[in-house]
């Protein structure tokens, strides 16, 4: 099976060719820091503590539980937007409501690798995926390849983005996850908490296999005909309609991007080629297509195009290499990495989406 067939199991089409580079990501978690941005501050009262957190080596959800230890609440009083990699050095928001009571004192926190950054009440709870985005500040080490050529990478990467592809985290272990939801489709019962997670590993699985197809076809970041348009940093998209000349000046700004099908019940709203390549790309998981439409999912779209905003980066003598961008949420550094390095040191950057 091709790899814009199989988007779990074997390498994504890279968009701008061969990666230059080889080399260490995450030798320790200091060389993955990620810094949540919410896109908003706590309003200084409410019945919700609004904390920033950063925790290094820890997972979100064990130190959702631990704070709830501590604050002496229940464990669905704590909430958090994002869900950041444990192996990493990450900072976070996580909100605990506690209605009627004081704050408890954050500062004798006693947790390994996690520090209360700062605490302000805050009139709502935190909701998943509420937030801006991402700060990423990635080292790179033992760096082997042409230099050169990663420059001239970086710079396209710079000036025209990436794949947004969807990390194989979103898989689970070697792509159970959509093994697991073809048998929930063929009548598994599986928790709601599951559920959820399959149904998005499928949508993923789907929107690989379209972005694969258009990365092969070097068309993921212009327009086809029936194109819809994702609004950049909205979940909002629009078409299909002529391309002219004010949605072009839009496309070169980032302010849009060509979208991909984050599947669901009813006929695909695409129009023309762009419907056409994506019915293509999704022959080889009509099972999939089916199951989602069949649970009731309403179509989405997503941008097929990372705008890498603030990208910068810098070398440290002759085999280091740190890159710094911003990414919407929902979106990988997976992506931005399997550009320059190859599928070993790529598959290094995993959970690193919220």
């Amino acid at each position: 099976m091709s790899a814009e067939h199989d988007a779990v199991h074997e390498s994504l089409p890279r968009a701008w060719g061969a990666p230059p580079l080889r080399g260490v990501l995450r030798a320790q978690p200091e060389d993955f820091v990620v810094e949540e941005v919410l896109g908003y501050a706590a309003d200084g009262a409410g019945e919700h503590v609004l904390l920033s957190v950063q925790k290094r080596e820890a997972n979100t959800a064990w130190v959702a539980r631990k704070l709830a230890e501590f604050a002496d609440v229940d464990e669905r009083a704590v909430a958090w937007a994002g869900r950041k990699d444990r192996h990493a050095l990450t900072t976070q928001a996580l909100s605990v409501h506690l209605p009627g009571r004081p704050d408890p004192d954050w500062s004798a926190l006693n947790m390994p690798g996690v520090r209360v950054l700062g605490a302000q009440r805050h009139g709502r709870k935190l909701k998943r995926g509420a937030l801006a985005g991402n700060r990423f500040v990635l080292r790179i080490s033992k760096v082997q390849g042409d230099r050169a050529m990663a420059e001239q990478r970086l710079l396209q990467m710079q000036a025209r983005g990436a794949p947004n592809y969807f990390g194989v985290q979103r898989f689970g272990r070697g792509g159970d996850n959509i093994d697991a939801a073809r048998r929930m489709f063929a009548g598994r019962r599986v928790p709601r908490a599951e559920r959820e997670m399959l149904l998005s590993a499928a949508r993923a699985q789907l929107f690989n296999a379209v972005l694969a197809r258009r990365v092969a076809q070097a068309n993921w970041n212009c327009a086809l005909d029936g194109e819809l348009w994702a609004l950049s940093g909205s979940r909002a998209w629009f078409g299909p309609e002529p391309f002219d000349a004010l949605l072009e000046q839009r496309l070169a700004a980032f302010d849009i991007a060509p979208s991909g099908p984050l599947w669901g019940r009813g006929p695909n709203p695409a129009g023309a080629a762009c419907a056409q390549l994506e019915h293509a790309a999704l022959a080889a998981y009509l099972d999939l297509a089916e199951g989602l439409a069949a649970a009731g999912l309403e179509h989405a779209r997503r941008a097929l195009r990372l705008d890498l905003r603030g990208m910068s980066w810098h070398w440290h003598g002759d085999d280091a290499l740190e890159l710094s961008f911003t990414l919407p949420a929902g979106a990988y550094a997976t992506a931005v990495v399997q550009e320059l390095l190859d599928d070993a040191a790529a598959q290094a950057a995993l959970g690193d989406a919220a």
